[in-house]
């Protein structure tokens, strides 16, 4: 594949190897902090993964009920994403992340007081509704700051974060739950939502201080550098959008919202299958200990999080979306099918369900960068949280269908089945459904 020219609508001269610097200097200031919120969201979302070990057992929750319990969470997330998000745009990102994870992380360490399902599916309610329009967020505040050519590089950082996540849950979470319990009569599971809960209160707090809603208030950045920035977001998005409207309802009227909420519906249902079930997944393939199983999770989330970068970096070195994200919801779902072949050896087993984790976590980053291709002012506020909250009813659906299914017949074959299908129509509906001229290479 051969280096593609930067398209017309976004001159080359505001993406040249001259502004590297100064994007740079952006990169180290805000996307650190907010690469380690994400890495603790995303733990608080999945612990649930890992508590299921115990969880289950010393409540008498059935897998159907957890998986119940799972999909109330998005329940919550879908009913206040698109507020959250025109929140943001209103108010700036510095009190809006704020607020969100100062909530959700005492959402998060309240899962220790859960003793019925009643109080399970409470719980996790307030939990979506407190950490809704996180994700749409950062999507938005990262099109204040950087031109489309640059954001898939960028998104793939916090898509690696899930990635982050899945491995410090894995360090992490089977030790507090099997070393920590009975301490001051709590058990394992307790702890770690207490443990993994406070740090979202704490990055709440310095959200606050550390923050800056764009490149116009950033006292780090000279004004020629803010001016430049500036120019080239409104170049971009100018020469993109021309005169379309800016409007809410121009979001809603756009039928490429609904494409794009389909295709990450799609792909949703896959990554949240291996973030919530990979636990029980390897404890299917003959691994007891919780300890050890946790262990075993790092594995195919770590390289995950390492190819998943290097394809989003490729993906954005040769401008070119379309053909690098079929290839990976593609190959991922014929990974998820594989699984199905419950082969003897433990180490195979792993390798299928790392490469599953790498192609699919990879496709998540690619494809944040062509819908803001469409969107521009309100409508990319609005746009962006409606595609992710009706994508992200996968959310809802694919948890609870998968503990049916496991539930009815014993194995998730079927639903890995079902998966697979789903991959594969998101790649082609991209590939026909998307202009190759557009932003999505």
């Amino acid at each position: 594949m051969t280096q593609s020219v930067a398209p017309a609508f976004e001159p080359a001269a505001s993406d040249s190897s001259r502004d590297d610097p100064l994007y740079r200097k952006v990169t180290l200031r805000i996307i650190p902090f907010l690469f380690l919120c994400y890495v603790v969201s995303f733990l608080d979302r999945i612990n649930i993964g890992f508590a299921q070990l115990q969880m289950k057992h010393d409540l008498g929750f059935s897998d159907a009920m957890y998986g119940l319990g799972a999909a109330v969470f998005f329940v919550g997330y879908v009913l206040c994403e698109v507020p959250s998000n025109m929140l943001l745009a209103r108010f700036g990102a510095r009190r809006t992340f704020a607020r969100i994870m100062l909530l959700w992380g005492l959402a998060s360490m309240g899962m220790m007081f859960v003793s019925t399902p009643s109080h399970f599916y409470a719980m996790r309610f307030l939990l979506g509704v407190f950490e809704a329009g996180f994700f749409p967020g950062i999507v938005l505040y990262l099109t204040y700051w950087y031109p489309a050519r640059r954001r898939a590089a960028v998104l793939s950082i916090f898509f690696a974060g899930v990635a982050v996540a899945g491995v410090l849950g894995g360090l992490f979470s089977g030790w507090i739950m099997r070393d920590m319990a009975g301490v001051l009569n709590l058990l394992g599971w307790q702890w770690m939502f207490v443990i993994e809960g406070a740090p979202a209160v704490l990055l709440g707090l310095a959200a606050a201080f550390w923050l800056v809603d764009g490149p116009q208030h950033a006292k780090w950045l000279s004004a020629a550098e803010k001016e430049h920035l500036i120019a080239q977001r409104d170049a971009g998005r100018k020469a993109a959008h021309g005169h379309s409207s800016n409007s809410f309802a121009h979001a809603l009227r756009n039928p490429r919202v609904y494409l794009f909420a389909f295709i990450y519906f799609s792909l949703t249902c896959a990554s949240l299958t291996l973030n919530f079930w990979m636990p029980l997944m390897i404890r299917d393939f003959g691994v007891h200990d919780v300890l050890w199983i946790s262990l075993y999770t790092v594995i195919p989330n770590a390289v995950g999080a390492v190819g998943l970068i290097l394809i989003a970096r490729r993906s954005d070195r040769h401008g070119e979306r379309r053909r690098h994200f079929a290839v990976c919801t593609i190959g991922g779902g014929i990974a998820l099918s594989l699984l199905t072949l419950h082969l003897s050896s433990f180490p195979a087993m792993l390798a299928i369900l790392s490469v599953a984790a790498v192609l699919i976590f990879a496709a998540l980053p690619i494809f944040w960068t062509v819908p803001s291709g469409y969107l521009s002012g309100n409508a990319a506020a609005a746009g962006i949280a409606l595609i992710s909250s009706i994508g992200i009813t996968s959310g809802i659906v694919s948890p609870w269908v998968i503990g049916l299914i496991k539930v009815h017949t014993g194995s998730m074959d079927n639903a890995l089945y079902l998966l697979t299908a789903l991959l594969f129509a998101s790649g082609v509906a991209l590939l026909r459904g998307v202009p190759r001229e557009s932003r999505a290479g």
